[in-house]
């Protein structure tokens, strides 16, 4: 990661400071044209109609909007875009024609000088489009009006992001125009559904001369769950049991419960159901209880092989149905997420920030994929932040692209991390087809708002990186700018003294597998919501936003927290080997102040507490000339991904379930098998040195106990006649004491834990 110094809003960056009042991101200048709508254009055939369209000409780039059949008055009201940096001409031309089968009939044009055309800021209003006369090509005016509006302004103009922009010039039809344009998208509202199911009364089953296993099945939209079946064998079953859903706004499927028995492996039997709208399902902000509610169950039933008639009988279920607005629907990863609010909007609190990313440029891309036999990459990035999705509009054929977008997020929470990816656009020559290609990764930057120091302007090329199943790759770098704004530092201060989550995790806390099952519900409604936009923010876009499959074993990944893990205990292992150092004399002057200290803290013990944050602050100053200066970013070295086996990583990405064949699979199966038995040890070791500890008043072992109350009845008097102070230097100088009193062989109490029983023994 590299910082960088650019120029941003026509302003340079000196310090931390802009040195503009402009945005984030450099201006780019464009050429506009909004060509509005034609009246009394001239009949062309021999209907004596025309079938008019315009063709925008400036140099060798060339745009046209759609054709009208049969139609003098045409309204298209369509903006063009033309980068200053590629214009090669000194006229704009704008010209109207008459779509025909053989060639196309010339009407009249307009030109323009662009050397007169007028400049554009926002926030000034759009300029008026005006009604220019039509010349022919000597220059003489013909019949037929254009209304037209020319300008010169920048990305900051409203009409840029729905403009035809002649980076795309090579991109024809609607869906590929729509595919390459910049887009904000907003994540459907989800709520969690509750499920309680009570009992049920009065079941039909078919046979009546056998137990009924009953059971409930309920269904919304995509989502089944189903209950165990009921411990009371009876047509009055009851379970009393919580499924839980996830719900997106707007509701658009009822939730189905369906009544089941079954009555053989592998076949069940339908005893009734029925639907509820989502609408009549009352909703809850908070941990107040919701009242249950009585539901008839229709049944099913054939007649005369005609088709199913629903009939209503006297049986019915007993349930209560809330969707929960207290808690935050956790769509991202378990350890980083980009909004922790509730559900519910009554809930929010103030921001207390804002975020603003410029997204300026990306350098050294990889081609993507192959084009008349040359290797390109059309590029775009997405951004995620909070319920709102940002995408970029796509460069055409580019391995330096050069976006200079800017976005806003509020900020309600700085321990929240932003998600910026960049991806391949492959649907812009049918791509959209059944079985189409999919947008490709070009890696993905992640940023912590807590790491970032406030109204700092941060400006840095981030590499990309990626890791294929032939190792990790530098995809190219991608240069952003990063600024957090915070309204009110005391409301952010006081923010780190609240709950993490929403209250309602912490009074009706979810269990870790309901919380595996519901994110992963959340990420596919949100994968498949998204994908219904226009343009679409693809399933496989969503999922490696949201790091789906993150959770699925990987040999590198177990690797990487084994080391995670030893590094945290790095320092209280250092620790214990500098007190080693210290009770062996390695450094006697250390030792001996060591000495010194101790004596005047147990002499004195109201200066333990102050004298141990005293030092904690000590340390913390020392280490604020290493803070970190930048934010932090991928870590190969931290991810192992730089040192992972080829097998390793093609277990990685192989599919679920397995894809390779038995004997790579059986060799896998074995490796794992060996690892987890490893794991399986230093689980087991540490759960036999907590059965010792309590063994020892659980006597189990009579002796050992009968020895260790003995111990604490003479210790419990030896401490009440001795001074606190006199026990404490005496067992100061013991751990302390010079190594020619010391032993070799272990300690009479560690000789006294170890043969403490455990319960290994009474394991098969």
């Amino acid at each position: 990661m590299k910082e960088t110094n650019p120029h941003l809003g026509g302003g340079k960056i000196t310090g931390d400071k802009l040195t503009s009042t402009y945005d984030l991101v450099e201006q780019m200048q464009y050429l506009y044209v909004r060509v509005v709508k034609a009246k009394e254009l001239p009949a062309k055939d021999v209907t004596g109609s025309c079938d008019p369209y315009v063709e925008v000409k400036l140099g060798n780039y060339k745009g046209t909007t759609r054709h009208f059949e049969k139609k003098s008055n045409p309204e298209w009201n369509q903006v063009f875009a033309f980068s200053k940096d590629r214009i090669q001409a000194s006229m704009l031309e704008v010209t109207v024609k008459d779509k025909d089968f053989v060639k196309d009939d010339f009407m009249g044009r307009v030109l323009f000088d662009l050397n007169e055309v007028p400049k554009r800021v926002p926030p000034d209003s759009p300029l008026a489009p005006q009604w220019y006369r039509l010349e022919d090509r000597k220059g003489d005016k013909v019949k037929g009006e254009l209304m037209l509006a020319v300008w010169m302004g920048t990305q900051a103009d409203e009409a840029f992001p729905e403009a035809w922009h002649s980076d795309a010039a090579t991109v024809t039809g609607t869906d590929g125009l729509a595919n390459i344009r910049s887009k904000v998208y907003l994540s459907p509202k989800l709520w969690y559904l509750r499920v309680n199911v009570i009992e049920a009364q009065d079941l039909q089953p078919s046979d009546k001369g056998r137990y009924p296993e009953v059971y409930v099945k309920a269904t919304l939209g995509n989502q089944v769950l189903r209950t165990r079946v009921s411990p009371s064998r009876s047509i009055n079953p009851m379970w009393n049991e919580d499924l839980m859903f996830v719900a997106a706004e707007p509701f658009e499927e009822p939730l189905i419960l369906s009544v089941e028995d079954r009555i053989a492996p592998n076949k069940d039997e339908v005893l009734g159901k029925c639907a509820i709208p989502m609408h009549y399902v009352d909703r809850r902000l908070d941990h107040k209880p919701v009242n249950t509610r009585w539901f008839n169950l229709e049944r099913h039933v054939i007649v005369e092989g005609e088709k199913k008639k629903e009939t209503k009988f006297s049986s019915r279920i007993h349930t209560r149905i809330c969707l929960e607005g207290g808690y935050h629907v956790l769509d991202e990863s378990t350890h980083y997420s980009s909004d922790l609010r509730p559900t519910a909007k009554q809930l929010w609190k103030n921001s207390i920030g804002v975020l603003e990313v410029g997204i300026l440029n990306a350098q050294g891309l990889m081609p993507m994929k192959t084009k008349d036999s040359r290797g390109t990459t059309d590029a775009y990035c997405v951004a995620k932040y909070g319920q709102k999705w940002v995408r970029t509009r796509t460069i055409i054929d580019s391995f330096t692209p050069k976006w200079n977008e800017q976005y806003t997020w509020e900020v309600f929470d700085p321990c929240t991390v932003i998600t910026i990816g960049v991806f391949d656009n492959c649907h812009l020559h049918g791509g959209d087809k059944p079985g189409g290609a999919r947008d490709s990764r070009i890696g993905k930057v992640r940023i912590r708002l807590s790491t970032l120091e406030t109204d700092r302007v941060y400006t840095h090329s981030y590499p990309l990186l990626v890791l294929h199943p032939n190792g990790v790759k530098k995809m190219g770098e991608i240069h952003l700018a990063v600024r957090f704004t915070c309204s009110s530092l005391l409301n952010m201060m006081h923010m780190y003294s609240q709950p993490l989550l929403p209250k309602m995790h912490y009074i009706h806390p979810l269990t870790v597998s309901q919380l595996d099952s519901l994110r992963h519900q959340a990420t596919q409604i949100v994968s498949m919501r998204l994908s219904r936009a226009e343009p679409p923010l693809r399933k496989e876009i969503v999922e490696y936003m949201l790091d789906v499959g993150s959770h699925m074993w990987s040999m590198r990944r177990s690797k990487a927290n084994f080391f995670r893990i030893m590094n945290v205990f790095g320092g209280l292992i250092a620790v214990g080997k500098w007190f080693d150092q210290i009770c062996n004399w390695k450094n006697p002057i250390t030792t001996v102040l060591i000495h010194i200290l101790f004596i005047i803290l147990v002499l004195y013990p109201e200066l333990i507490l102050p004298t141990i944050f005293l030092y904690l602050f000590l340390i913390g100053v020392w280490y604020y000339r290493w803070r970190p200066r930048h934010p932090p970013h991928m870590d190969t070295r931290l991810s192992h991904a730089e040192s992972a086996h080829p097998d390793e990583l093609d277990e990685e990405f192989d599919t679920f379930p397995t894809s390779r064949p038995p004997d790579i699979v059986r060799m896998r199966y074995d490796r794992l098998r060996s690892i987890a038995g490893r794991i399986q040890t230093v689980v087991g070791d540490l759960a036999t040195q907590g059965e010792r500890l309590q063994s020892l008043l659980s006597w189990r072992d009579p002796r050992a106990t009968a020895l260790f109350v003995l111990f604490c009845l003479i210790a419990a008097i030896v401490l009440y006649v001795t001074p606190f102070q006199v026990v404490a230097l005496l067992t100061g100088f013991y751990v302390l004491r010079h190594p020619r009193f010391r032993h070799k062989l272990p300690s009479v109490p560690l000789n006294f834990f170890r043969r403490l029983p455990a319960r290994t023994d009474c394991m098969l």
